[in-house]
């Protein structure tokens, strides 16, 4: 019997999904402990704070929620004063969520301190194995997405 791990797709994506169960977990352990009831109110802010004012149905995509989740997130962070709806100055048809100052200052130091969580956990990683776990995970999501399309 060989003292080699298990490398088959099935043992493989098994280790895939713990991993992210863990991960997941202290994810949204951090998360609330940041004062976020749930995932979706940190999203909305921190995409807001790294890609400036975005339209509601734009921060639904990149959070991946449904058009009703978002809107209710939205409305969640404005009835806390973190965010505030603004016609755009492009296309007045379209709505933007933009980040309050005290948004602002929430959200930045929620993700500061949801980011040392995190470097927490892949702080057993070597740069040189962050990257290749990079490169491998996209290649492997790729792959998926490709035989999903089919």
């Amino acid at each position: 019997m060989s003292d080699a791990p298990d490398t088959s797709a099935p043992h493989l994506w098994l280790v895939c999904w713990k991993a992210y169960r863990a991960i997941e977990q202290r994810d949204r352990q951090s998360i609330k402990e940041q004062g976020f009831d749930g995932l979706s109110d940190f999203a909305v802010l921190e995409v807001l704070l790294h890609k400036g004012p975005q339209p509601v149905n734009t921060i639904g995509r990149r959070v991946m929620l449904t058009s009703g989740s978002i809107t209710a997130a939205v409305d969640r962070a404005e009835k806390k004063g973190y965010v505030e709806r603004r016609p755009s100055p492009k296309d007045r048809r379209v709505v933007e969520v933009h980040l309050t100052p005290e948004g602002r200052a929430h959200i930045a130091n929620a993700y500061e301190k949801h980011a040392g969580a995190l470097e927490e956990i892949f702080g057993e990683l070597s740069k040189d194995e962050r990257l290749q776990i990079y490169h491998l995970m996209k290649k492997v999501g790729r792959r998926a997405e490709a035989l999903a399309s089919e």
